[in-house]
């Protein structure tokens, strides 16, 4: 019962996040909005591993573990904010729905997991032509926004690689140490990068980019990341991606209602199909199940 509230949780967060990304960067770089949340991110951890009385241990697996999971935090997170910049916050999600597809390549390669069975590559394959048919009505885009959406595929994968190298790892650390061992990590190349690239805390900033930053910061990042974590302890690494193909439908409906961003036609039978392969994906599992 744990493990779904959890799910639902982050079903719920990954919806809210894109948009709240966009938010964060109004009023000053990207750099500083992504720098800023995983800084108080960190520093809501460590507040938490002393309460909780929990140490960071600091072994060989461990400290491959906390590189894994950085690969995520910094890696995949700075291509997302950077790409936040030039398209619809409602894409960030929609182009996030193809790790499915790209962790069950992983996870046969590397944890020899069965889930490449011709149901799965049929689900997978129809919420790929959803994604497709969403995207359908932004061929003419420019030049950055093409970008952006190559930079998001790019955070796809490495999302997906982080998630299935801590799996191979299988280090069975809490997943609050998982997080903050991934934030002290990241956040020396996070500095780094926004010294190079920006190096300037801004004077003044936008309630609704404080708001953002301080639900990215205080939630999003301690509390979304342990229990992302939480789950891929729990659930193999594609069970856990197929969080991928609900949130683009939430985090649409959420940019067109709150920031005013275009719901086509495309977007809606998009949608569809992309509810319809996580349908098949789930009943493929419980037929498994029920045949075995």
């Amino acid at each position: 019962m744990r493990v779904i509230l959890a799910y639902i949780f982050i079903v719920l967060l990954w919806a809210t996040t894109p948009l709240a990304i966009k938010w964060s960067a109004d009023g000053s770089s990207f750099i500083f909005g992504v720098t800023a949340r995983m800084s108080i991110g960190l520093l809501c951890c460590l507040v938490f591993l002393l309460l909780f009385r929990t140490r960071l241990v600091w072994h060989s697996l461990a400290k491959r573990t906390y590189f894994a999971v950085a690969l995520q935090i910094y890696g995949a997170m700075l291509c997302v904010y950077w790409a936040a910049q030039f398209i619809p916050s409602g894409w960030v999600s929609v182009i996030f729905g193809l790790t499915p597809f790209i962790t069950a390549l992983l996870s046969a390669l590397c944890l020899n997991e069965k889930s490449l069975g011709w149901r799965s590559l049929f689900a997978y394959s129809l919420g790929i032509s959803g994604l497709a048919v969403i995207f359908h009505s932004a061929f003419h885009i420019s030049l950055q926004s093409v970008l952006a959406i190559i930079a998001i595929l790019f955070a796809a994968f490495l999302q997906s690689l982080s998630a299935v190298w801590v799996k191979r790892l299988h280090c069975q650390l809490p997943a609050l140490t998982q997080v903050t061992g991934g934030l002290l990590f990241a956040i020396p190349w996070y500095l780094i990068t926004w010294y190079y690239l920006d190096g300037e805390i801004p004077n003044s900033l936008p309630l609704k980019s404080i708001a953002s930053i301080l639900y990215l910061g205080l939630i999003a990042t301690p509390i979304g990341f342990a229990l992302y974590y939480y789950v891929l302890t729990h659930l193999a690494p594609t069970r856990v991606a197929l969080i991928t193909l609900i949130t683009p439908v939430l985090a649409l409906l959420l940019g067109h209602y709150i920031n005013h961003e275009a719901l086509t036609l495309d977007i809606i039978i998009g949608s569809g199909l992309i509810l319809l392969a996580l349908i098949l994906h789930s009943f493929s599992k419980q037929t498994k199940k029920k045949t075995g």
